[in-house]
């Protein structure tokens, strides 16, 4: 009888511990943090130094500044900045997780504006930069909030306009998902950079790169029990690009680094191979998390630079 007591204690103390590092989970996957600790990686801290001469080169375009209303009342911003020349081309460059549009994305301004001679719309997702909300979607919401954008871009610019979709770490799973949902005709191309499968094979990936000491897939379900009651979606059926790629619509453009740990390069190629669509890919030696363009810069804009040209 005391042993089962015993036995009985200790699976009570385990549960409420799994409960407890579940909740922490959820939080620091799930809930949006604007206020960001300073860098101390020499090399996270040298990208920072490159976002800030980026984001003051896109800011010196004068970029207007752009809001829609999503449906369930959340107020969404994005910086727009027109070709020089007038084109119905347009490109939206969509940030990853706890980013935001310039920082993430403002390295691709100078290529889409003067090399590929695009209009260039760049987003902040709900819950990020500038915009409202304090979750994060992991796609979820995310792909339908893109869809208004576009819908945005049609309305002021024409039925006839074309649009490139390219997302970096989750906002390339946005754009992977908007592609698996019935984009719009004008969407053309997809460039996916260091896009997950799932967001609850994600969570779990980024646990174990994090090197925490507890079950990562064991975990990431109960933070995805959290997710389903308090964000209201769940982490394998609503953020998955991987189960809706079947579904894809429009040419793919597949980017990752092969020493990606928080993102595993093998999550591109079980995506890459479940792409129906005529598709391609670019495997970056040795870079790291949404290190691609800064490490291969040339080849990156030569592969999408082809790539579209390809099919558009």
């Amino acid at each position: 009888m005391k042993k089962r007591k015993v036995a009985a204690g200790a699976g009570l103390v385990g549960a409420v511990a799994a409960a407890s590092a579940g909740a922490a989970c959820y939080k620091i996957a799930c809930v949006s943090k604007r206020n960001k600790s300073p860098e101390t990686d020499p090399k996270r801290i040298l990208r920072a130094e490159v976002r800030k001469k980026n984001n003051a080169f896109l800011y010196s375009h004068d970029p207007q500044d752009l809001e829609i209303i999503t449906r369930d009342n959340l107020r969404l911003r994005a910086w727009f900045v027109p070709a020089e020349q007038e084109t119905k081309r347009f490109v939206i460059c969509v940030h990853g997780y706890n980013c935001n549009g310039p920082d993430e994305c403002g390295h691709l301004f100078p290529f889409y504006h003067y090399q590929m001679g695009f209009n260039y719309l760049l987003p902040d997702l709900r819950g990020h930069g500038r915009s409202d909300g304090n979750l994060i979607g992991y796609g979820s919401w995310d792909s339908a909030d893109i869809k208004l954008w576009i819908d945005y871009l049609v309305e002021r610019f024409g039925e006839d306009i074309k649009i490139v979709l390219h997302g970096i770490s989750m906002g390339a799973a946005t754009v992977m998902l908007v592609n698996n949902t019935f984009p719009q005709e004008q969407v053309k191309v997809i460039v996916e950079d260091c896009g997950f499968t799932s967001a609850i094979e994600e969570v779990a990936a980024a646990m174990r790169a994090r090197k925490i000491k507890y079950s990562a897939n064991a975990i990431a379900n109960i933070a995805n029990i959290y997710c389903r009651a308090i964000s209201k979606y769940d982490l394998k059926k609503d953020a998955n690009p991987l189960a809706t790629m079947a579904n894809a619509k429009n040419p793919v453009l597949f980017i990752h680094g092969d020493k990606d740990a928080l993102v595993p390069y093998e999550m591109c190629g079980r995506l890459y191979e479940a792409c129906p669509t005529p598709k391609d890919i670019l495997t970056v030696k040795d870079a790291e998390h949404a290190y691609s363009y800064y490490d291969a810069k040339e080849e990156y804009d030569a592969k999408v630079k082809e790539f579209i040209e390809k099919y558009i």
